[in-house]
């Protein structure tokens, strides 16, 4: 095959043992690389295009431009100039698309039916040809970019991420600020008479070049077919040879080092950051001293430096590795969290940690710690579950800017050569002269002299004391510090289990007492050596009262803490285990390699009946609950709004405050006291799914009873306990409206809701097939049209058995305007559905019955999926193709009489309710007092700035709605809907 458009051919790309799939690697002329995957199977279709550019190469003047030109390639190019083309076609074909920018990389995906990859990859290939940046768009879109700032303002993480960035050399193209905002691509480019799209044009056409793109593309297709749709698409990228982008300095030097920044944090956490400049390691990635280094220092077994550290009472979490900078540079952090007792020592924690570094430099580096890691690194890659195709591509095409072809899919899991001489290089860089320290925490409000240029971070910087820096200096061998022993819980045997006779589709009923009604599943899908265990304690008690459900969570989150050393080595061999009160009591899953599972289960059921609470942890523990409740302030506005209508809605449940003020009488007596009672009485429902036998399944739910018979005296619940909450009953043609404000953020939430009905195949379908045709719309206008908000998101709403529609909004603009355009927005759609030929129509239907035909990828998606029909007690394990075969039924006249009688204004049977969540700094008359008439959103809309000159659907008149004062006496006062029925046709045990 000689094609003058390719000038490499790879074949050998090493792939797992258990990858079905073909792979085929090209170089283009143009010196694009690619990868091509061919999985005959796979029921969407999926291509990303990683270009080697990023926020760090925009010009000095305008921060954000590489994010801006992101968003912008979305909006239109020259073949196909209509703003939302490209997203239209992905969503009329089971499709979606995203995009991310970071320091050194773009990366545009999307997935699409697979029968439709052709057309969706042409209009894709037009982002790297011939992007319009069409000037209104821009002017729009700018809004877009600010609002996503906005949302990331009082958020702590981005606010630590470029207060690093801000703290190195200023000069050092690390220190920009990558986001971009308003001020930074509209205002100050205006004032300094630039035009920001001739900027984002020389941008594309400067870095957008052929030799800075890796594409990845996945198919039904032949690696041949494939082969030439890339080529005929994507050899015309024109190669402007724009070398990458290396640096030679690191951002931190010498006058970065030994510095302490005492930050205030928005929420209330307390976290300690070590960190040390170290070189670009990324060449020495068949040796990776990183990883090696990482997996010592932040072990979390007995001997360990975190072990310790909690030991004293200083810190609970500890993460500990190298961490990306940029080609040229890296870094080695130490992160903990920091308990009050810990605030005061951090000195000696950091002390702590130049100890263990010591050790390891005594000890020197072990080659049989480097071989275990390698194998755990085998294991992983040979049995590594199937990724979903959008996240695949996508992350294969940025993998190609750093391995050969060859090598792309397993560099990261494989390690090859023991090189003591390079991780004794990196242990070398980790020393108190080059250290940096940043401590957050509330503690520093009013002691602080610095703020960041672009979040507004309070901080103060000081150099540590010399005398500090020499004792660290001086650090001896710390006698409990130990390295790990052999990982005992590394599989050995990865036998599969043959097909059992009576082999089912679907869960079947294995087990049904009044202890415990027991599911089982044997995989015979993906034959991979794990399974996945999962376990629901029902219990009345553990959510009867806030006081109760506070002890339910502290007992799982201390038991979960006492275990964390024994668990850590199964974690390692992928192992894993999570434990969480809910609602109706506890649910437990372990899930990974089949092999030892039953023994990290025997652990965590005998910990849990005969655990001794330690009186130091339990304050610790408490303390950090206490703080985590009183954060909910801090989260965005649209989750609020989310909590808020959760709370309306749900017959029982116990809001923060309601927690916060219960949590003052949890006492350690107390707690000690509750546990017995937890477990006095429970009903077990379970289901055991993956490489795993009846016999088994059954045995390890014996252990499981025999533990709690044993040691807690468990006796089984009364039918009559295991009840479900349920669903408040909207009246017909009601409308509520519950108002809040969110201290924080200066952005509104809200969240509206339309009731439509309980669950069941036909109200499923009409929901969701509704929610399938004005999904790309409702992103079109909302967002990219009239710029609501970076968060604008409709879809389906459903708990307890019942559904609706919902709405959510994230917006600088109050919430009675964006109900009124959420208004507007629906009676367009109306008009839109009745407007829409039969084509179109069954364009919608069979783009929604791929999604969910979409098969899943991994067991661990298959057991979800089961396992949210055992929790809802609704049992429709073969729900897809029951409801896509009706939806298959459905007529465009179904669909306008849904919209005409549940969500028109004057719709018989609409019931309505939304949650207004004000800013911080939103003015007073938009609340309470005056919510009435400003919920009449006639004049609003008048009163709204044209947005750009978008003309605007004019939203109907609206009825007054009700204001909800008092949440209780608003439940109190309507009817709750009965629970959904069970489908009972799998329900016939097989015992």
């Amino acid at each position: 095959m000689t094609n003058p458009a390719i000038k490499r051919i790879v074949t050998n790309v090493v792939k797992s043992s258990q990858d079905k799939r073909e792979y085929r690697g090209l170089e283009l002329s143009n010196d694009i690389r690619v990868l091509l995957i061919h999985d005959p199977t796979t029921d969407k279709s999926s291509a990303a295009l990683d270009v080697h550019t990023g926020s760090l190469a925009d010009p000095k003047d305008i921060p954000g431009l590489a994010h801006f030109c992101e968003h912008m390639l979305f909006l239109g190019t020259k073949k196909y100039p209509k703003e939302n083309e490209y997203n239209q076609f992905l969503s009329e074909h089971a499709g979606s698309s995203n995009a991310f920018t970071s320091g050194e990389n773009t990366n545009y995906y999307f997935d699409v039916s697979n029968e439709h990859l052709e057309g969706a990859l042409n209009r894709f290939a037009q982002f790297f040809l011939c992007p319009l940046f069409d000037a209104s768009c821009k002017d729009r879109e700018v809004n877009a970019v600010e609002s996503e700032h906005e949302k990331n303002l009082m958020n702590d993480a981005w606010r630590l991420f470029q207060l690093e960035k801000s703290t190195g050399n200023p000069e050092h193209r690390f220190s920009s600020f990558g986001t971009g905002n308003k001020f930074t691509l509209e205002t100050r480019p205006a004032e300094m008479g630039i035009d920001v799209r001739q900027e984002l044009l020389k941008f594309h056409s400067a870095n957008y070049s052929s030799n800075l793109m890796a594409l990845c593309v996945l198919g039904r297709e032949s690696l041949d077919e494939l082969t030439d749709m890339v080529v005929k698409l994507f050899a015309e990228v024109e190669n402007k040879r724009v070398p990458v982008h290396e640096y030679t300095d690191h951002p931190f030097q010498e006058e970065h080092l030994k510095q302490i920044y005492k930050v205030v944090p928005i929420k209330d956490i307390r976290n300690l950051y070590v960190t040390f400049p170290i070189p670009d390691l990324q060449k020495y990635y068949k040796s990776n001293p990183g990883h090696y280094l990482g997996h010592l220092i932040g072990h979390e077994g007995p001997g360990s430096l975190l072990s310790e550290l909690k030991c004293k009472g200083w810190v609970n979490t500890l993460v500990g590795g190298q961490k990306e900078g940029a080609k040229g540079f890296m870094f080695f952090i130490i992160n903990v969290d920091l308990t009050e007792e810990g605030l005061v020592h951090v000195e000696d924690i950091i002390l702590h940690m130049f100890q263990y570094i010591a050790k390891l430099r005594t000890e020197g580096p072990q080659e049989w710690v480097f071989q275990e890691c390698k194998d755990l690194n085998a294991m992983a890659f040979r049995f590594k579950d199937k990724e979903r195709p959008r996240g695949y591509t996508s992350k294969m095409a940025g993998l190609l800017h750093y391995y050969p072809i060859e090598e792309a899919l397993a560099a990261e899991y494989l390690l090859e050569e023991f090189r003591a001489d390079l991780i004794e290089m990196v242990l070398q860089k980790l020393t108190p002269a080059t250290v940096r320290v940043a401590v957050v925490s509330k503690s520093f409000e009013g002691q602080t002299d610095r703020s960041e240029k672009w979040y507004g971070t309070q901080y103060k910087q000081e150099a540590i004391n010399p005398d500090v820096i020499q004792k660290w200096l001086d650090a001896d061998l710390n006698g409990k510090f130990k390295l790990p022993v052999k990982n005992e819980f590394i599989p050995t045997n990865f036998e599969i289990f043959p097909l059992e006779n009576d082999t089912a589709a679907f869960p079947c009923l294995i087990k049904d007492t009044a202890m415990s009604k027991v599911w089982f599943k044997q995989d015979d899908k993906f034959f991979l050596p794990k399974a996945c265990l999962n376990f629901e304690f029902f219990s009345p008690f553990a959510y009867v009262d806030p006081l109760h459900c506070n002890m339910a969570y502290l007992y799982l989150e201390l038991l979960k803490d006492s275990l964390n050393e024994y668990a850590y080595a199964a974690e390692l061999a992928g192992l894993n285990y999570d434990l969480q009160n809910t609602i109706y009591g506890m649910y437990l899953s372990v899930k990974g390699y089949n092999d030892k599972q039953h023994i990290i289960l025997k652990k965590i059921m005998e910990k849990m009946v005969t655990f001794e609470i330690d009186d130091k942890r339990f304050e610790i523990i408490k303390e950090a609950y206490m703080r985590s409740l009183n954060n909910f302030r801090a989260e965005q506005p649209h989750q609020h709004a989310m909590y808020y209508l959760r709370l309306l809605m749900t017959e029982v449940a116990w809001t923060k405050e309601e927690l916060k003020e219960a949590l003052e009488d949890v006492t350690l007596v107390r707690l000690k006291a509750f546990i017995p009672q937890l477990l006095s009485r429970l009903h077990i429902e379970a289901l055991l799914h993956g490489n795993i036998t009846k016999q088994t399944s059954l045995s390890m739910i014996k252990m499981v009873e025999d533990i709690l018979i044993e040691h807690a005296h468990t006796k089984p619940l009364l039918p009559s306990q295991l009840t479900r909450y349920r669903e408040v009953q909207l009246p017909d043609r009601g409308w509520f409206v519950y108002q809040q404000r969110n201290e924080v953020h200066n952005n509104c939430g809200i969240e509206i809701y339309y009731q439509t009905d309980m669950q069941n195949t036909h109200e499923n379908m009409l929901l969701e097939l509704f929610c399938q045709i004005i999904s790309e719309p409702c992103f079109n206008t909302l967002r990219t049209k009239e710029q609501l908000g970076y968060i604008v998101f409709s879809g389906p709403r459903r708990a307890n058995g019942i559904q609706g529609l919902r709405f959510i909004i994230q917006s600088e603009k109050p919430p009675s305007y964006l109900e009124s355009r959420v208004e507007a927005f629906i009676k367009t759609m109306e008009k839109h559905i009745e407007e829409m030929t039969e084509e179109a129509f069954q364009k919608h239907v069979q783009a929604l019955a791929i999604r969910r035909l979409d098969k899943p990828k991994k067991l661990s998606a298959e057991c979800a999926k089961h396992w949210s029909e055992i929790i809802s007690q609704q049992y429709n394990f073969d729900r897809d193709n029951i409801e896509v075969a009706h939806l298959k039924t459905l007529t465009k006249g179904d669909i306008i009489h849904f919209c005409k009688e549940l969500l028109a204004v004057d719709g018989s049977r609409r019931h309505k309710v939304s949650v207004h969540v004000l800013s911080r700094d939103m003015d007073p008359s938009i609340s309470h007092s005056h919510v009435n008439t400003n919920l009449i959103p006639g004049p609003v809309v008048e009163h709204a700035p044209h947005l750009n000159d978008v003309n605007l659907s004019p939203a109907p008149p609206l009825p007054q709605p009700s204001i909800i004062e008092d949440m209780t006496i608003f439940k109190r006062s309507l009817p709750l809907f009965p629970l959904a029925k069970p489908h009972f046709s799998c329900m016939a045990a097989k015992l």
